[in-house]
């Protein structure tokens, strides 16, 4: 099978210097915000049509092998449709997924969808979760900037945090797993594990 085809360069070269702005310079997200909704608001009917899961998932599902114990409460961010909260909920039966995401028309078709009542979804902001301290155990990211802070506050201590690029470096919203590292460092969190699958790369973090 061929190796599947990367985003247009534009589109990469964009998402990447959008995700090491955030990664960086967090208080610069609300200047881009807006922009970043009205991309996916676009996307949203035809984005399960355009994108491959198996290919979308396959690091992400990687990562989630490297778990021990299952988790009980779940947040999976930049959710979209919710592809990866279904695989989620499919693979934990126990498992309580809250998927969010900034783009309501995303949200719309997750809520669509036949999944069980234990799986949600709200439009939030990824910078600024209406969440108490310590909610979850796990808290996910596919193909999403990062806020480390913010994912560091909703995560229970002893809880993870996988960050997953379905394309590795061609991922537009990858962030560098040395940037993960030092990241989370500063957040109490520190890096567990990390690897490839297929063109993907994972990153597993562990909150002390």
């Amino acid at each position: 099978m061929a190796a599947p085809q990367g985003p247009p360069a534009r589109i990469r070269v964009v998402g990447q210097a959008l995700t090491g702005l955030v990664a960086r310079f967090p208080a610069a997200w609300p200047l881009v915000r807006r922009p970043m909704r009205r991309f996916f608001d676009r996307e949203a009917p035809d984005w399960d049509s355009v994108q491959r899961a198996g290919v979308r998932l396959a690091a992400f599902e990687a990562g989630l092998e490297a778990l021990g114990e299952p988790p009980a409460r779940v947040l999976d961010l930049g959710t979209g449709t919710g592809s990866a909260a279904e695989a989620m909920a499919a693979r934990w039966p126990s498992a309580r997924v809250t998927g969010v995401d900034i783009s309501e028309q995303m949200i719309e078709r997750a809520r669509a969808k036949s999944l069980p009542d234990r799986v949600s979804f709200q439009v939030a902001d990824a910078s600024a979760l209406p969440f108490p301290a310590a909610e979850f155990d796990l808290v996910t990211h596919n193909n999403v900037p990062v806020f480390f802070g913010e994912v560091a506050r909703v995560l229970a201590p002893g809880g993870h945090v996988l960050v997953a690029a379905s394309l590795g470096a061609a991922t537009p919203f990858h962030t560098p797993s040395s940037v993960l590292r030092r990241g989370f460092a500063r957040h109490g969190v520190d890096e567990e594990a990390r690897g490839e699958a297929g063109p993907g790369v994972w990153w597993l973090g562990r909150r002390g």
